[in-house]
């Protein structure tokens, strides 16, 4: 569990606006039901009013919503030398990067664990790892033989790739026939999104913050049988592009090749989503008369809805209750709002947008 600084440590920071702690913790203000960054250019609020959480996720589940000055939840860029470290890895990702490595290109060995098990929760050294074997997978699949993979991906002995191999996706090289899920971080006025594809299509979207998201993780590699590594590839690319010009409120349609395995019924609604018009809402009941089940099927409509992994492109934010309420979204009613808000108001969510009353969402 991460450990907080001390509370007068924590006091001191918000009304100095340190930056350095900026990741460290989350600062809640009672009276206006906002989090921040502690370096928040806002109003300092009373050290009575302050309510401290290890992480924006705590803070959201707490019921608080994020600060439109400081915008704690959106992926900030990585510094220069992370986001060298990144560029490296892409160009070779079969080198090994020693610590020695490191401290020749001047970044400190600690600074980039800590950097790695924030933004991505692993370390550095366990995020290359994931990126080396994520290609050796795909070079498997494509032919080539265990031998010219292992010593490619920077192993001296094939039973030493053999283990790695085996603890990274589960399978040995021989065996590795299933699909691999690449995935990676994008940014986004409402907070850092997951992205996954193979080389099919998205099979995943979610908020990072979502509390399904491991759960959703471990189903993915069951019915696709795939492991799953950092990467990149054209989906992800094509998704990332079209993410920007959407939260832009340039975009109204997705285009980005979808991967999406459920079961018959569970393909009918999420396909009945994607026919929801861009700025429309429907109920549960009218997505069970668009596949042709009767009202009372409303339930499994909804349980369907949930299942979605592929938030946003397969707009489950568009169903609502019959009453007009926004009802449940795995992303947080807040984000649900501000989605709608975008939809239906044609303005960007790159800049400020009013939080309207769910019952200006009328089911169509």
């Amino acid at each position: 569990m991460k450990q907080l600084p001390c509370r007068e440590r924590m006091e001191q920071a918000v009304l100095e606006r340190d930056k350095s702690f900026d990741g460290a913790f989350y600062v809640a203000v009672r009276t206006t039901n906002v989090f921040c960054l502690p370096s928040c250019p806002a109003r300092k609020p009373l050290r009575t009013n302050m309510e401290f959480f290890a992480s924006a996720r705590e803070a959201a589940f707490a019921g608080y919503r994020p600060c439109r000055r400081c915008r704690p939840l959106e992926l900030a860029e990585p510094p220069h030398w992370a986001a060298g470290l990144l560029a490296r890895i892409d160009s070779a990702p079969g080198e090994r990067i020693t610590n020695a490595d490191l401290r020749a290109a001047g970044v400190d060995p600690a600074r980039a664990r800590r950097y790695f098990q924030r933004t991505y929760a692993m370390t550095f050294q366990a995020y290359c790892r994931a990126r080396r074997m994520g290609e050796a997978l795909q070079r498997i699949r494509e032919g080539a033989a265990c031998e010219e993979v292992a010593f490619g991906s920077g192993y001296e002995s094939h039973s030493g790739f053999r283990e790695a191999f085996r603890k990274a996706t589960g399978s040995t090289p021989g065996r590795a026939v299933g699909e691999c899920v690449v995935t990676t971080m994008l940014p986004s006025p409402l907070g850092s999104l997951l992205a996954g594809a193979t080389a099919s299509g998205v099979c995943l979207l979610e908020f990072v913050d979502r509390r399904m998201l491991e759960y959703e993780l471990k189903v993915l590699r069951s019915r696709l049988r795939a492991a799953i590594v950092p990467g990149r590839n054209d989906h992800l690319e094509l998704l990332r592009a079209e993410l920007d010009a959407y939260f832009a409120g340039q975009l109204k349609t997705f285009t980005t090749p979808l991967l999406t395995p459920g079961t018959v019924f569970e393909q009918k609604v999420w396909t009945a989503l994607r026919a929801i018009p861009y700025g429309k809402t429907v109920s549960h009941e009218k997505v069970a008369g668009m596949i042709g089940e009767p009202a009372s099927a409303a339930r499994a409509v909804g349980r369907a809805n949930g299942t979605n992994r592929v938030a946003i492109v397969i707009p489950c934010h568009r169903v609502i209750t019959k009453q007009g309420n926004l009802g449940g979204y795995g992303g947080g009613l807040w984000r649900k709002q501000r989605l709608l808000d975008l939809e239906q108001g044609g303005q960007s969510l790159f800049g400020d947008l009013p939080v309207h009353d769910a019952r200006h969402h009328p089911a169509a």
